[in-house]
């Protein structure tokens, strides 16, 4: 698409942020108004499934249109992933059951994970290499503007307007976006020669789900040992297997596997899984401290969240400029994984006595590290490797951040469980607790501290004498909280240094100044890294 010039690039572009937003947003909007929408319909026993739907059908989608689009363009696959989101949005608005909510939510995962995949190999398809860095950054600060305003404007919605706007207000942008790329988006031919890989898409599906799903559930659903968890991790081993050894021998597979041949692209989305882990192990579990250790309000946590969202859009617009400037990338992804990781060992000491200032000042400095480091293993990906394999190489990288993200959540949620379980045993023992006051406490654990109304309640059926005691039971519980975190987010830290190390393993190959200028000379280049 070098033939375009710069203005219906730019357009371009526009469109695809527009569409970017308006899915981004309508998965962060969700959050803050879930528990109303499961106070109307009556289902908290499927409140995981909400997110679950929609990150299982959007990691499916994202990996196997990766190869499709490569032969068959990115224009069909992202109005399709526009029109399908905009159909979910629409009738997850309708819906009168949780299950209809699951359903509709899958729905619109299908679509978001085609627009997130060929919305960053569209990238690739309009600028060089050493034009992406500032598009792959701006592209990465829409999530981050999504997170500023979606969660907002979704508690706003749910306190002066019906709920089921939360999914209908922003179906504009859809149908903008979608206008806009299917008047301006260039249309190419199918690619000759290419068949599609139904089998391994098929066993690359059933190696994908039961993966997500056993590090969704392991842990808070089921114990990581129990029967269901072993089922999936041993039906996803059998399918790996198998999945190897049909793309093996598929004429045109739907993941080359020539491509882990290239160590560039194997590090890079090794790289990736660990910021993924890193990000989203961390990420999940900041508000618990805000709103369980320092005792701050829903509210209160988004404020002090959004500086962190705010550091991390203006480092990955800052950052894409410099790469774009410089054609140089390896050492801001070290430099921005090593600020990453150092504001997660800021957040190792933080206490029960910590101020909301002190979370702020932390969580700058690890969205600053996510800013920069975020878009880079992408953009390093996509210029490691043929231009033909653009689609699979940009789905992968995602992929990778994915499953990262998964596991790390699952893995974390785990040890922030085990941890709490044994302080808690250990400060209770230690304690004197009324036995008129543990009998009201029974089966209390720290995340009773997420839920003030019920602790509110609580201490009000309390007599007078027994508050000084009840209090200081609050204080274990805080302290507990606090503990247990304190694991998390060292563990968090830890796996970001490990991709600080691997990162120096990464070749840095100059960034081309056109699509297909220097691909052989590359191509031999990786071989021999």
């Amino acid at each position: 698409m070098e033939h375009l010039d710069h203005r219906k690039k730019v357009t371009i572009m526009i469109a695809i942020m527009s569409a970017m937003l308006f899915t981004a947003v309508n998965q962060t909007i969700v959050g803050t108004a879930l528990p109303r929408i499961i106070a109307e319909l009556q289902g908290i026993e499927y409140y995981s499934w909400v997110f679950t739907s929609f990150m299982l059908a959007s990691s499916i989608t994202a990996i196997l249109v990766g190869k499709l689009s490569d032969i068959y363009g990115r224009k069909p696959f992202i109005l399709t992933g526009i029109g399908i989101f905009i159909v979910g949005s629409l009738f997850a608005g309708f819906s009168n059951t949780m299950i209809q909510l699951i359903i509709f939510r899958a729905v619109q995962g299908l679509g978001g994970g085609l627009i997130m995949s060929t919305a960053f190999t569209a990238v690739g398809d309009l600028f060089s290499p050493r034009e992406r860095g500032r598009w792959q950054g701006l592209l990465s600060s829409v999530f981050g503007l999504a997170s500023i305003f979606g969660p907002t404007l979704g508690g706003w919605i749910v306190d002066n307007a019906n709920w089921h706007w939360v999914f209908w207000v922003f179906l504009p942008f859809g149908v903008v976006a979608f206008i806009l790329i299917l008047m301006l988006f260039p249309s190419v031919e199918k690619r000759e020669g290419e068949k599609v890989d139904y089998i391994g898409s098929l066993f690359l599906t059933t190696t994908i789900v039961p993966l997500l799903l056993a590090f969704s559930w392991a842990g808070s659903k089921y114990e990581w040992v129990s029967a269901p968890i072993i089922s999936l991790f041993f039906g996803t081993v059998v399918s790996f297997a198998v999945f190897i050894i049909v793309e093996r021998k598929a004429a045109s597979p739907v993941l080359p596997l020539h491509l882990f041949k290239n160590s560039i692209f194997t590090l890079s989305n090794i790289v990736g899984f660990i910021l993924g882990a890193g990000m989203f192990g961390a990420a999940m579990y900041i508000p618990f401290f805000i709103q369980g250790v320092i005792g701050r309000s829903a509210t209160a946590s988004g404020l002090i969240m959004m500086p962190m969202t705010l550091a991390m859009v203006l480092a990955s617009t800052v950052g894409g400029q410099y790469i774009t400037k410089t054609g140089k990338y390896k050492g801001i992804a070290i430099l921005g994984l090593a600020i990453m990781s150092s504001g997660m060992f800021s957040l190792t000491v933080m206490s029960p006595d910590s101020t909301a200032a002190t979370v702020i000042i932390n969580n700058i400095v690890v969205g600053i590290g996510l800013g920069m480091s975020f878009p880079v293993f992408t953009l390093i990906v996509q210029n490691a490797i043929e231009q033909r394999y653009l689609g699979v190489a940009t789905a992968s990288s995602q992929l990778f951040r994915q499953i990262g993200g998964t596991m790390g959540v699952a893995v974390m949620g785990t040890m922030m469980n085990s941890r709490m379980a044994a302080h808690m045993t250990e400060e209770v023992s230690s304690s004197t607790v009324p036995a008129e006051l543990a009998s009201k406490l029974q089966g209390l654990n720290p995340q009773v501290l997420m839920d003030p109304a019920r602790l509110a309640e609580i201490q009000k059926s309390i007599p007078a004498e027994m508050k000084p005691a009840f209090e200081g039971f609050v204080t274990i519980l805080r302290d507990t909280l606090s503990y247990a975190l304190t694991g998390v987010y060292l563990t968090a830290a830890c796996i970001v240094i490990v991709g600080v190390v691997l990162t120096f393993f990464i070749k840095e190959i100059p960034l081309r100044m056109n699509q297909r200028a220097g691909e052989k000379k590359e191509k031999m280049e990786n071989k021999v890294g």
